[in-house]
């Protein structure tokens, strides 16, 4: 099965999926550079968000941070 991807090619030539990608195992893969910047803002912290939220979401984070919720 032929999937594509979206990616960054960075200024030193690293080519970065903008999304996690599972593979069986090594595989080939064609490189179709385009003409124009990112389109998205603040990429990086978008990309870090799911990584972070592994530990944001947990509930001993909740119970750290309950102080902080305001009373009803």
């Amino acid at each position: 099965m032929i999937t594509t991807v979206e990616a960054i090619l960075e200024l030193d030539g690293t080519v970065r999926l903008l999304h996690p990608m599972q593979s069986v195992g090594p595989r080939r893969a064609l490189v179709t550079i385009l003409d124009e910047e990112p389109s998205v803002p603040n990429e990086t912290a978008l990309l870090s968000e799911a990584a972070l939220a592994v530990d944001w979401n947990r509930a001993e984070e909740d119970e750290a941070w309950s102080h902080l919720q305001s009373a009803k």
